[in-house]
C-alpha cells in the first residue's frame, strides 16, 4: 500500500491516466533528457540512438542549430557558436574573468553578460532555452503526446540569480517548470533507488563547469541532504584550459585568433578524453597563426598539470564535511557524477581521501537525469512502487545588509527546503518613517563581498523614537530554492512583499517579449524544421542509395535500370542543392521519386542477402 502519493496541488492523475513528465540535466557539455516508463527509468535517445545532446547552439542569419551539428561548427564558425554557456548563467562580465579570453563577442549589458552573433545579441538564458527546446521536442515526439511538466537539474552551488535563470530559460523554452533539483541530489535518488543503498553517502559532481558536493543520508525511502558545498567557476572545462595554457607556453602560441583558439580548445579536450585509456597522447591541430602543431603529452604530465584543480575540489569537500559534522570513516560510499569523474587521476585521489574505492556502476553522464525523471514522476502524481520523500538544502546563505555594511545572515547554508526564517529589526534615527532593505547571498561577512539579490522599501512606519519600531522581516525559500522576503512593521500592520528576481535574471517584460517573438516567428520555424527534416531525409537516402549501387549495383541491375536510379539520384542532389525554405515539398517529391526508383533494386538486394545467409544449411536447423 502506498502511504505516501506527492503531487503538485491541482496536478495528481485521475486512476490509470499516466502523465507525460521528464527530469532534464541541461548540463555544460552535454544534456539529457529522461523519464520513467512501464515502472523503469529511461534516458530518451534521438532519431540516431544518441542519448547525448552537446550543450552547443550556432546561430546563423536564417536559422539556429543546436547539438552535434552545432558541435562540428564550432571551430570554423566560433564566435556564433556558443559552447559551455552554463558557465555564463546568471552571470555579469566582472564574473567570468576567471574563464581568460573567450572567442565570442560579449556585451556587458547590465546584469547578465550577453553575446553578439550574426543573429542579434542573445543572453544566455535565450541560448540555454534553444537547448531545452531541442531536449523538449525529442520528449514530446518519443513520448507522443505534450509534457506535464519537467524537474530541470541544476549545481547545488547555483545562486538565486542562476536558478532564476534557469527557470527563466525553461519559461522561454515552453516547459513547465516542476521542481529546480541540485544535481547531487538527483544522482542521489537514482543511485539510492537503484539500488537500494541505505546511510550516509556522498556525491561528488564534476561537470563541464561546475562542481558539486553533496553529503545525504539514505533511509527507507527517505533522501535527507546534510550538507551540499561547491564551487560554480570549476569544472573539466578548466582541465582542458590547463592543456591549452601549457600546449601555448610549450610551444610559444600567442595572439590566437577565435577559430585557432576554438580548435586547440577542441584537440585538447580529445586529448584529455584520450587520456583516460592511454598513457600517452598526440595533441595536432592545424591553426591559421602557426601552420600544423604537434606535441606529445603523457598521463603522467596531465596528472601533473590537474593536481592544483584537483585540489581545489576538496575545499568544499572538507567544509561540507565539517558542516555535516562527520568525518571521512562516516561515509559509506561516494558516488561519482559527470564526466570529468571519468579521469583516472581524479577516481585516485577521492579513493585516496574517502579511503575507499569510489561507486561508479551508474552512467555518470546519465545518473542526474534518471533520478529528475524519477522526482518527475513523483510530482506529475504518477503512482510508484516506490514511495520516498526528499530533503532537500539550500547551498548559500541568505541575509540582509546591516549598518555598517555588513551582512545579517537569516537562513544558513544547508537548511532544509523549503524553509522560512524571521527576524526583527527596528529604525535607526528618530521620527524614521522608511526603511530601506538590501536582500543578500554568500558567506562573507561583508555585503561588498557577497552577492546582491534584491532592494525594496517599507514605508508608512508611524514616526517614533530611534529603535522603538518592530519591523519583522521573513525570508521564504520555495522547494527551488527561490527566494520571496516580506517586511511588516508590529504596531501599525504596514506591510511590504517581494518576490526576489535578480538583477541576473530576465524581467516579466523581456520574457513576455521573447515569447511573443516565439510566438509570431512560429510558421517561420515551423517551415524550416519542416525543411531540416527533408535535409536530412534526403541526404539519407542518398548515402544509402550510392553505398548500395557501388556494392551490388553491377550485379543486380541492367544498364538502363543503373541509369534510370542514378538520373533520381541526380536529380535529389540537385535538388537538395538548390532548395530553400520554399522548396520542401521538391525535396520530398525527389526523395520520394528516388525511393520508388530504387525500390525493385532494395527487394533483389534483400533477396540476395536470404538466399547468401541460407546458402549451405539444412531445413533441419532452419527449423524452431
Amino acid at each position: 500500500m502506498a502511504l505516501l502519493q506527492i503531487a503538485e496541488p491541482g496536478q495528481s492523475a485521475a486512476p490509470h491516466q499516466h502523465r507525460l513528465a521528464v527530469g532534464i540535466d541541461l548540463g555544460t557539455t552535454n544534456s539529457l533528457v529522461a523519464t520513467v516508463r512501464s515502472g523503469e527509468c529511461v534516458a530518451l535517445a534521438d532519431d540516431h540512438g544518441r542519448h547525448l545532446l552537446p550543450s552547443v547552439v550556432r546561430y546563423q542569419v536564417a536559422e539556429t542549430t543546436v547539438g552535434w551539428e552545432a558541435k562540428f561548427a564550432a571551430a570554423s564558425d566560433p564566435r556564433n557558436t556558443i559552447v559551455s554557456v552554463k558557465r555564463l548563467m546568471g552571470r555579469g562580465l566582472q564574473d567570468i574573468q576567471h574563464l581568460g579570453q573567450l572567442p565570442y563577442r560579449l556585451v556587458d549589458s547590465p546584469g547578465m553578460v550577453k553575446l553578439e552573433t550574426v543573429a542579434g545579441v542573445r543572453s544566455p538564458v535565450e541560448i540555454s532555452a534553444d537547448i531545452l527546446k531541442v531536449l523538449r521536442a525529442r520528449a514530446e515526439h518519443s513520448l507522443g503526446g505534450e509534457l506535464t511538466g519537467a524537474v530541470i537539474t541544476v549545481p547545488a552551488y547555483f545562486d538565486d540569480a542562476q536558478r532564476q535563470a534557469t527557470k527563466d530559460a525553461a519559461t522561454l523554452a515552453g516547459i513547465n517548470v516542476l521542481r529546480l533539483l541540485n544535481e547531487p541530489t538527483a544522482a542521489a535518488i537514482a543511485y539510492g533507488l537503484d539500488n537500494a543503498a541505505e546511510g550516509v553517502y556522498c556525491v561528488y559532481d564534476l561537470g563541464g563547469g561546475t562542481f558539486d558536493f553533496s553529503i545525504l543520508r539514505l533511509n527507507r525511502g527517505v533522501f535527507e541532504v546534510l550538507a551540499t558545498s561547491g564551487d560554480s567557476a570549476l569544472g573539466g572545462d578548466d582541465f582542458d584550459l590547463a592543456i591549452y595554457q601549457w600546449l601555448c607556453s610549450t610551444l610559444q602560441l600567442h595572439t590566437l585568433d577565435a577559430a585557432d583558439m576554438r580548435s586547440l580548445l577542441n584537440e585538447c579536450r580529445q586529448a584529455k578524453e584520450r587520456l583516460t585509456s592511454q598513457g600517452s597522447t598526440e595533441l595536432r591541430c592545424s591553426l591559421s597563426s602557426h601552420g600544423d602543431i604537434h606535441a606529445i603529452l603523457s598521463r603522467e604530465l596531465f596528472f601533473e598539470l590537474s593536481q592544483p584543480l584537483l585540489a581545489k575540489t576538496f575545499s568544499p569537500v572538507r567544509r561540507a564535511l565539517r558542516d555535516a559534522g562527520l568525518q571521512t570513516n562516516d561515509i559509506q560510499g561516494v558516488v561519482l557524477v559527470g564526466g570529468a569523474t571519468r579521469m583516472p587521476q581524479l577516481r585516485q585521489a577521492v579513493a585516496d581521501f574517502f579511503k575507499q574505492p569510489p561507486l561508479t556502476n551508474l552512467d555518470p553522464d546519465q545518473v542526474v537525469a534518471l533520478g529528475a525523471a524519477m522526482q518527475a514522476n513523483a510530482l506529475a502524481g504518477n503512482r510508484s512502487d516506490q514511495e520516498w520523500l526528499l530533503l532537500d538544502v539550500i547551498p548559500l546563505s541568505l541575509g540582509m545588509e546591516t549598518m555598517g555594511g555588513l551582512s545579517e545572515k537569516i537562513i544558513p547554508r544547508n537548511a532544509t527546503l523549503p524553509t522560512a526564517r524571521a527576524q526583527d529589526f527596528t529604525t535607526f534615527k528618530d521620527g524614521q518613517t522608511a526603511m530601506s532593505f538590501h536582500v543578500v547571498q554568500g558567506e562573507r561577512e561583508l555585503v561588498a563581498e557577497c552577492r546582491s539579490l534584491a532592494r525594496f522599501e517599507l514605508r508608512g512606519i508611524p514616526p517614533m523614537v530611534a529603535g522603538a519600531a518592530r519591523i519583522r522581516v521573513t525570508f521564504q525559500v520555495d522547494a527551488d530554492g527561490l527566494l520571496s522576503v516580506s517586511a511588516i512593521e508590529q504596531t501599525s500592520g504596514v506591510a511590504a512583499q517581494i518576490s526576489i528576481k535578480p538583477s541576473y535574471g530576465l524581467s516579466e517584460d523581456e520574457i513576455t517579449r521573447l515569447l511573443r517573438a516565439g510566438v509570431d516567428h512560429a510558421e517561420h520555424d515551423k517551415r524550416m524544421r519542416a525543411l531540416r527534416e527533408a535535409q536530412v531525409e534526403a541526404r539519407r537516402l542518398l548515402d544509402a542509395t550510392e553505398t548500395a549501387m557501388a556494392e551490388d549495383g553491377h550485379n543486380l541491375l541492367s544498364k538502363a535500370e543503373w541509369d534510370h536510379i542514378w538520373q533520381h539520384i541526380y536529380a535529389l542532389a540537385e535538388t537538395l542543392i538548390m532548395g530553400d525554405s520554399n522548396k520542401v515539398e521538391d525535396l520530398r517529391h525527389a526523395t520520394e521519386a528516388l525511393n520508388n526508383a530504387s525500390a525493385s533494386f532494395a527487394a533483389r538486394r534483400m533477396d540476395q542477402s536470404i538466399q547468401q545467409a541460407l546458402t549451405g544449411q539444412h531445413l533441419e536447423s532452419l527449423t524452431v
